[in-house]
């Protein structure tokens, strides 16, 4: 069930309804219900697996919660029993999401080391449907396991509660990866209906269906069209979608953390942000503690620091960050591209953080100012563009066709098209472009103002009755208007359901 999808805009009032008429002791059980449905819409028997997962972790909680409590004398003793646990939960897990996501990847880059050194194997390919959202909830799940370990949570002894956490629909299929230091307790005591703050998650979700239906669905029909047919394409055709492909991510993955924010605040619930204005940083280690906040914070957490963090020094500390962004590839997908992708990324940040030096002394001698207007747009477009260059990894299919899209870009030389209507031939005609290109400037506004602290849905809020309800038709309205549904109304996937 997609979030942009008239199954969901049937099914969402409904669970909020129930949820607040039944007594409290019933809201629980309700909304665990509500998810699994939620979840079985795409496949029933893979609900299984969550299922599984869900057991997993929760058993190790107990088993943890039983050697802190045990009589155990030894300290040594009882730490090695606490991380076998631990690490039979990771394992159980981990091989579940190898084998569904990743066992098909492992087999080929075997049969391709071998073949390099002139010996033919023979591998078996596995017809396996990837389980929608078992990054995610995969994650979620051994975070708990963690958190248990380190004593930052209680183990959960209510099942049902549990399984809630894990399985909780708004952010289950793609983010964000909530803690249970935050989710879990909250899912304790059940909040009664507040106006203001559902108010405030219904706004969050326009904003989210904006972005996903209006600004993301659009660009896609430019950056499909483009990266389809690479040979025709070719120069400022692939040079604009790359550029819009970067926005398209951002509003179709901003869009849906957004919407499961909003509908979580509307059930009395808070989940973490996940977005922060990514792409008015200054620098590529900004991005990433402004992009994906949710996933970047895990592997920090319970990768980076694991792993000796910055505390063994400066080698030591590139070492784990390429680690990190590598492994963030592996995870995004089954494929070179993404490793690609990951450890591009890996490398700008050792780099910027190489340079760091050489940079203020640079500004020391030319006397410039990092606080200036000009300083801080010359390094966001900077930060962008690098960005944005390894975008094309992550869209791509095969690390192939990434080589192929960077070689048409330089081999094309159009520029002419920006100027004689041929634009308008790639997917959007030119009211859908300039429509689109308008929605990128409400877009731009929506993060300057977010980046200066000023949140536009407490600025709505404390006007007249009148104005907040004009401004609530106008908003589902033009949704509604320049949404982009598809024919029959086949609403587009999220992109990030494919991890």
């Amino acid at each position: 069930m997609l979030f942009n999808s008239m199954e969901f805009l049937i099914f969402f009032p409904v669970v909020v309804l129930i949820y607040y008429v039944i007594p409290k002791k019933l809201k629980q059980v309700w909304l665990l219900i509500a998810s699994y449905y939620f979840y079985m819409c795409w496949n029933a028997k893979y609900a299984l697996l969550l299922l599984f997962s869900t057991l997993v972790t929760y058993m190790s909680g107990l088993l943890l919660e039983k050697v802190k409590k045990s009589g155990i004398q030894d300290e040594v003793r009882k730490r090695t029993y606490m991380k076998a646990i631990v690490a039979g939960s990771f394992i159980t897990n981990l091989v579940i999401l190898f084998y569904f996501k990743y066992i098909n990847f492992a087999l080929e880059s075997l049969q391709g080391i071998f073949s390099a050194f002139h010996v033919e194997l023979n591998v078996p390919v596995f017809d396996i449907l990837l389980p929608v959202g078992i990054s995610f909830y995969t994650f979620q799940a051994l975070s708990y396991t963690m958190d248990v370990y380190r004593n930052e949570i209680y183990a959960e002894k209510n099942f049902f509660r549990y399984a809630l956490f894990v399985s909780f629909f708004p952010q289950l299929v793609a983010g964000p990866i909530e803690r249970s230091k935050n989710l879990l307790r909250q899912l304790a005591e059940p909040k009664k209906f507040q106006f203001e703050t559902a108010r405030e998650g219904f706004l969050l979700m326009l904003w989210g269906f904006f972005l996903k239906m209006v600004l993301a669905d659009r660009i896609a029909l430019f950056v499909d069209t483009a990266y389809d047919n690479v040979q025709r394409y070719t120069g400022w055709f692939l040079i604009i979608a790359t550029m819009l492909f970067a926005i398209q991510i951002y509003c179709d993955f901003y869009g849906y953390s957004v919407i499961a924010i909003g509908a979580a605040k509307i059930l009395g619930l808070e989940l973490m942000e996940n977005f922060d204005a990514p792409y008015l940083s200054t620098s590529v280690a900004e991005f990433w503690r402004k992009w994906h906040i949710s996933l970047t914070s895990w592997f920090r957490d319970y990768l980076y620091i694991p792993l000796g963090g910055s505390r063994k020094g400066k080698v030591r500390k590139y070492v784990n960050e390429l680690i990190v962004f590598l492994v963030s590839g592996l995870w995004h997908g089954a494929e070179l591209s993404f490793v690609i992708w990951g450890g591009l990324n890996g490398i700008y940040q050792v780099i910027g953080e190489i340079l760091l030096p050489v940079r203020d002394k640079a500004v020391s001698v030319l006397h410039l100012h990092r606080e200036s207007l000009g300083h801080k747009l010359l390094h966001a477009a900077g930060t962008f563009l690098l960005i944005d260059f390894s975008w094309i990894f992550f869209r791509a299919d095969r690390f192939e066709d990434a080589l192929e899209v960077i070689e048409q870009m330089f081999l094309g030389r159009n520029p002419e098209i920006l100027f004689n209507g041929s634009i308008y031939a790639c997917g959007l005609d030119s009211k859908n472009f300039w429509l689109m290109l308008i929605c990128i400037l409400v877009l731009a506004f929506a993060d300057f103002c977010k980046h200066k602290g000023i949140c536009i849905r407490e600025v709505i809020a404390k006007q007249d009755v009148w104005f907040r309800w004009l401004f609530i038709v106008f908003a589902v309205c033009a949704i509604v208007t320049f949404g982009i549904w598809g024919p029959g109304y086949n609403a587009a996937n999220f992109i990030y359901f494919q991890f």
